[in-house]
């Protein structure tokens, strides 16, 4: 080999060398930068599920959602006939008005494939039903407890899975009264550590608290309120820009526990989660949207499926978003959704809850009055603060 030559081959040699050092650098910092992209759980909207109610049933507005050991998904919904007045004159839902419709019974019952599998509830004799029912639970037993936030709703009722009356718990009837160990004051929400066998109440519209039940005879066993103080009856004003309150300004919407021994509490006209030990000891808040005003931001909250509950999902109604939240820092890592009626979009998202697929299931309030299925997509970098309608990506 001549001399030219050799300087040649040295040249070639040393141009790989360094094209090789170069793409090793690149893949590293690929590397470096994928391990700490932000990563957050991702959904997608099954337009199809449920499946069409039968009898010419419509939905109104649906206040509650809550999911059983079977991923079989329970509903209430309000179904008064005033519900369904649009300005003043019927749509046809009262009989010898039209054709269609008529109001599904207050709580529906749907299998995992979207299947209508149960459908009851209403006034009856045997209890008082709400004048406006509010929120769902499954206990662990399947028994169904509900709330109700309408005048005179001081109680919660509690049924089997299939509609058969169990129990009153507290007294129709009553006003405020946020140091009751007797009744409750417009009860917003219900939870139930399946674990401990206590039921969280949120306590409420009227008042101002979270209370706890043995889930087995309904005992009164302790309450507080924000901070863990003990609350008041005082009316609470919230400003945004300005000092949280003491006390909860209401409605306080959730109290949801987790599986590590911490109660997170939905303050939904301050725009907070308020973080306890189980014990009403006060750990720590964070304000979600703290600009938001009318009816706040934080509407109800259901935790991701992991082991850890990484996450948390906030139904946020007044902005007709979900809020994906890290639980250890409950800083806002996504959104999905925005005001609107296709699938994926929201009017006043009013509650959500998760099944062991990871699932997120969402119903609306007001002239929302649907519930929608959002399939779990696994962990995806987070592209942005809102990812909008979360559709497939060949169909946006």
């Amino acid at each position: 080999m001549n001399t030219k030559t050799k300087k040649s081959l040295i040249g070639l040699i040393a141009v790989i060398a360094f094209l090789s050092f170069g793409l090793a650098q690149n893949h590293l910092q690929q590397s470096a930068a994928a391990s700490t992209a932000v990563v957050a759980p991702s959904f997608q909207v099954d337009p199809f599920w449920p499946k069409p109610l039968p009898n010419n049933w419509i939905t109104g507005m649906a206040i509650g959602v809550a999911v059983d050991e079977r991923d079989h998904v329970f509903i209430v919904h309000r179904n008064q006939d005033e519900v369904f007045l649009s300005g003043g004159r019927e749509i046809g839902l009262t009989a010898g008005v039209s054709e269609c419709c008529s109001a599904a019974p207050p709580v529906l019952e749907f299998d995992p494939a979207g299947n209508l599998v149960s459908a009851w509830g209403g006034p009856s004799d045997d209890y008082t039903w709400p004048a406006s029912n509010h929120g769902i639970e499954v206990a662990a037993n399947g028994d169904i407890w509900i709330g109700g936030n309408g005048s005179g709703d001081s109680h919660i009722l509690v049924f089997t899975r299939d509609g058969q009356f169990i129990a009153e718990y507290g007294e129709p009837g009553n006003g405020a009264d946020s140091n009751s160990t007797e009744h409750f004051a417009q009860v917003a929400e219900i939870a139930i550590d399946k674990v401990a066998n206590e039921a969280y109440i949120a306590d409420g519209y009227i008042n101002k608290r979270v209370v706890v039940l043995d889930a087995a005879t309904g005992a009164f066993k302790r309450y507080w309120g924000a901070y863990g103080n003990t609350p008041t009856d005082d009316p609470v004003i919230y400003t945004p820009g300005e000092a949280l309150p003491t006390q909860f300004r209401g409605p306080v919407h959730c109290a949801e526990p987790s599986l590590d021994g911490l109660v997170y509490v939905c303050d939904r006209g301050a725009d907070r989660i308020q973080v306890f030990r189980t014990d009403g000891t006060f750990v720590r808040e964070k304000q979600i949207i703290p600009n938001t005003t009318v009816q706040g931001s934080v509407w109800d909250i259901a935790f991701s499926k992991d082991e850890e509950q990484k996450y948390i999902f906030v139904a946020d109604g007044q902005n007709h978003r979900v809020h994906i939240v890290e639980r250890e820092t409950l800083d806002i890592l996504t959104t999905f959704g925005d005001g609107g009626r296709a699938p994926g979009l929201f009017f006043a998202v009013h509650s959500i809850a998760t099944d062991s697929k990871g699932n997120i299931y969402t119903t609306e309030t007001y002239d929302g009055r649907r519930l929608q299925k959002f399939v779990y997509q696994g962990l995806k970098a987070v592209t942005g603060p809102n990812s909008g309608a979360p559709w497939p990506a060949d169909r946006l």
